[in-house]
């Protein structure tokens, strides 16, 4: 795939590049989210007994993993905040408004994953052994 797509522009005296990396990006993006979720689903499936309600494995999900449901909680914390804060945003413009908010929850699922990562690097190879 080349790393850049030529057109010609309107007027035909200058080409354009484009940059094709930005489908290059969407294609790997796509492929790590699925293979993250297969993992996911094949890591789940591991530990499955036929009489496990849905309650009793989110609770078994969350002791295994217990930065993700933080993740989401803060998540859904600070969108909730920021609508909550929409009409009071004074003349702070919409967009500049709702771009703020959704760099906040990001920083802060981010955050839990890699709050999450360090724990369980240390839960593998730093905790003593019992």
């Amino acid at each position: 795939m080349p790393l850049y797509h030529r057109r010609k522009a309107d007027t035909c005296t200058r080409e354009r590049i484009i940059p094709a990396n930005n489908v290059l990006i969407a294609q790997i993006y796509i492929k790590f989210v699925y293979l993250i979720t297969f993992d996911l689903i094949m890591s789940s499936n591991s530990n499955w007994s036929a009489d496990e309600d849905q309650s009793s494995k989110l609770m078994r999900k969350a002791k295994e993993s217990p930065f993700v449901p933080i993740g989401m909680a803060g998540f859904l914390g600070v969108v909730a905040y920021g609508l909550y804060k929409l009409k009071s945003r004074g003349d702070t413009k919409m967009s500049v408004h709702l771009i703020h908010m959704r760099v906040r929850a990001q920083g802060f699922v981010v955050g839990a994953m890699t709050l999450g990562v360090l724990y369980s690097m240390y839960k593998e190879y730093l905790a003593p052994d019992e």
